[in-house]
């Protein structure tokens, strides 16, 4: 049933939202929704690479039941892609980097995936609290090519070899730079370099997406407008060879920055301007 009112739930979201935004600096990191009950998640709880049959067999279902869903909310969501010749030269294996600001998202990021030249397996990299939400959407996140971060130092190496191991065979990687999602919000935000470390350390080109989104005449599930995504992927980043590991993790993070600040004021026709506290 949808809500003619807005849900109070959704408005202290957004308050929340205008509050670290005014805060500033590690603030941009933090995440607006509360987590589901987990813990860091041990090396025996997860399987990267799909070795087990069981996860095999989750996998195979799950990318299904996410082909359906992609589906649905293409038309829902009227995502439509622009900038698709600057995929032309993708040969191997990427990451994508879009903004953070719908449990959906990743299904405009998936468009372009499914646009990539050649033959690529699409993975997301998600929180590991995400390993623990129950329901449908709980179980695309424990088994729909996904690769849960934690603060377990083994899993984390795990994390590490397998993400390594899948752009060496032409994986395509998610990765979310600006960390937490913040629920429609619209702007860019401040990125962390991990997406940025692991294409210079693999040697594979960042795919940079800035997905802006409109408002249309019906409401969402949470009484707020639905939104359209158009989904803007930008020119290629890749690291050079010439250069260190250091400088290219910074070199292609402020380009990435750059091309969606451009994208943001372009579309929308405003400079970014973060509230102060």
């Amino acid at each position: 049933m949808k809500h003619k009112e807005p849900m109070p739930e959704r408005l202290e979201i957004q308050k929340k939202i205008r509050e670290l935004e005014a805060a500033g600096g590690e603030s941009f990191y933090i995440d607006v929704e509360p987590d589901p009950p987990g813990h860091p998640l041990t090396p025996e709880e997860v399987d990267y690479l799909q070795v087990r049959f069981s996860s095999k067999w989750h996998s195979f279902w799950a990318r299904r039941l996410a082909a359906l869903a992609q589906r649905h909310y293409r038309r829902s969501l009227h995502m439509r892609v622009v900038g698709e010749e600057n995929l032309a030269g993708i040969h191997g294996g990427a990451i994508l980097t879009s903004n953070h600001f719908s449990k959906y998202e990743n299904l405009a990021v998936k468009e372009v995936a499914d646009r990539v030249p050649g033959r690529h397996r699409f993975y997301r990299v998600i929180k590991g609290s995400n390993y623990f939400i129950p329901g449908v959407i709980g179980y695309l996140m424990k088994h729909c090519d996904t690769l849960p971060l934690s603060t377990n130092l083994k899993t984390t190496r795990l994390f590490s070899e397998a993400l390594t191991e899948i752009l060496q065979k032409d994986g395509l990687v998610l990765i979310y730079p600006e960390q937490a999602m913040w629920w429609n919000y619209r702007k860019p935000r401040p990125f962390k370099p991990g997406a940025f470390f692991y294409a210079a350390k693999c040697g594979v080109p960042i795919i940079p997406i800035f997905v802006t989104m409109e408002d249309q005449d019906e409401p969402d599930e949470y009484g707020f407008p639905k939104q359209s995504y158009t989904i803007h992927v930008m020119p290629p980043i890749y690291p050079d060879p010439n250069a260190s590991l250091r400088e290219n993790e910074r070199r292609m993070m402020a380009e990435n920055q750059r091309l969606c600040s451009e994208k943001y004021r372009e579309v929308y026709g405003c400079e970014i301007c973060y509230r102060q506290a």
